[in-house]
């Protein structure tokens, strides 16, 4: 089994219950999860994790948080290759635009991209997007 972080931002509270409810999934299916946030992972942390799930909600005109999770993942960018990474975060208005662009640039630095289109909610996660949450945990625990 895989030790898995969650590294999420969350500004409204939905992206962290997305966060949560992806860890209950990890450790329904018997494995290590520890929840960080931006500030908190490093190119550094990758070797102790088997898979890394990023979360963070569009913002402004369907982007990455600007503080915190874009200076992160800027700085992983030249360290993706090869990586076991999932993304997921919650939106309000777009279509998405903002984890089409993110996937993308996993796809282009190399990572191992768990779904091409990411896990999205609309707003806060309803029932069935809490247990899309809990699904992709027990499937990023044996992946």
């Amino acid at each position: 089994m895989n030790k898995v972080a969650i590294v999420y931002w969350s500004g409204t509270g939905n992206t962290k219950i997305m966060a949560e409810c992806i860890a209950e999934g990890v450790k329904a299916a018997g494995a290590e999860v520890e929840l960080l946030n931006p500030t908190e992972f490093s190119d550094a942390r990758w070797r102790e994790f088997g898979v890394v799930a990023f979360g963070c909600p569009a913002m402004g005109a369907e982007q990455l948080e600007e503080e915190e999770v874009e200076p992160m993942f800027e700085g992983l960018t030249g360290t993706l290759s090869g990586k076991k990474i999932a993304l997921f975060g919650s939106y309000g208005w777009g279509d998405g635009q903002w984890m089409r662009d993110w996937c993308a640039r996993c796809d282009d630095a190399g990572a191992n991209l768990y779904d091409a289109e990411g896990l999205m909610a609309h707003e806060t996660p309803d029932d069935a997007a809490q247990e899309a949450c809990r699904e992709l945990g027990r499937k990023l625990a044996a992946w």
